[in-house]
């Protein structure tokens, strides 16, 4: 995004071949908003302070994240809502350590899986959480690195014949000790179940290095609830592996005000009574209307991105703006974000 901004501005400079104070101001405002939103795609939402994933490798559809020093019980706790997905790691996280325990003991253990299915529609955590709980295994011994490398099918699958052992296998490697992260992994395969799909070359492979490296792999997968049950369903190998399921219900629209509050926070708005009370209005009206690619949090991203656009337009003719007018979003703003 950051680039699209720069572009902007030069075609002013270019088109006007001067330099007002308005327009200084606008070019400005702009490139703050780009550098933002370059930093923004790889924040989780909290309603404490938002933590930066460091991401070391971002290559065609796999992002490899390096696990943050910070306390992941304490990083779950902060998400906004998602309450039954914290019980439900924290139940997890409970089995597996008193598990460790009756193992040092000497004790026999239950056979059993760290492998995950989460489900649910996009924009809910799924990824967020994905990375918490490698770092929450790393910290129970499970595993010793609790990275996460993130993918969907593009990661996997290649074009060519024979080729997509190798790109499955390759990614795999890199994410030995750690998390592999397949997102919408239903369209490994095809729903019309045609069978010349590269799709099952990836899936075999990925069951066997599951096999093979068991104590150095967990495996998440998400998506659609319906489409997952179809994937899981489609393979004997999936349904034994993956039995435990985390349901990522879509957020309230209180919820996403909390998110929208959250980036407020983060990036040093604020917002007038009146826009803030227009905000729910329209958050309440998207909740009530919306269909199953609602984004969710993505969505209330994308509408904080809008709001401080147009704040930016507003501004714009405006010569030495003040602390004041440049950190406020006024119902202005939010009106215009919701209704372009």
């Amino acid at each position: 995004m950051a680039t699209d901004f720069k572009e902007m501005a030069n075609k002013t400079l270019k088109g006007c071949g001067c330099l007002t104070i308005g327009s200084f101001a606008l070019l400005l405002v702009l490139g703050i908003i780009g550098a933002i939103f370059d930093d923004d795609e790889n924040t989780e939402v909290t309603d404490g302070t938002a933590q930066n994933t460091e991401q070391v490798e971002k290559k065609d559809t796999v992002i490899v994240n390096e696990p943050l020093e910070n306390d992941p019980y304490q990083e779950l706790d902060e998400l906004i809502g998602l309450g039954k997905v914290k019980d439900e790691v924290r139940s997890l996280a409970n089995f597996v350590k008193i598990q460790k325990q009756r193992e040092a003991q000497g004790l026999k253990i239950p056979k059993m899986s760290y492998h995950l299915v989460f489900t649910g529609s996009p924009g809910t955590g799924k990824t967020t959480v994905a990375r918490i709980v490698a770092r929450i295994y790393k910290d129970l011994g499970v595993l010793k690195k609790g990275h996460t490398v993130e993918t969907d099918r593009g990661g996997l699958v290649s074009g060519y014949m024979g080729q997509t052992a190798l790109k499955t296998d390759s990614l795999i490697d890199k994410a030995l000790d750690g998390v592999l992260f397949i997102d919408e992994a239903y369209a490994l395969v095809p729903e019309d179940g045609s069978g010349s799909d590269y799709g099952q070359e990836a899936i075999s492979t990925l069951l066997k290095r599951m096999e093979d490296n068991r104590d150095r792999l967990v495996v998440i997968i998400a998506g659609y609830s319906k489409e997952m049950k179809r994937f899981i369903d489609s393979n004997p190998g999936l349904q034994s592996r993956f039995n435990r399921y985390i349901d990522f219900p879509d957020y309230s629209a209180g919820e996403l005000a909390d998110i929208f509050k959250m980036y407020l926070r983060k990036n040093q708005y604020n917002i007038t009574p009146g826009a803030e009370e227009l905000l729910k209005e329209k958050l309440d009206y998207a909740v009530a209307h919306k269909d199953r690619n609602f984004g969710n949090a993505r969505y209330v991203r994308n509408m904080f991105e809008k709001s401080i656009q147009e704040q930016a337009n507003r501004l714009s003719s405006v010569s030495n703006a003040s602390k004041s007018q440049l950190t406020e979003l006024t119902e202005e703003d939010i009106m215009k974000a919701f209704n372009p």
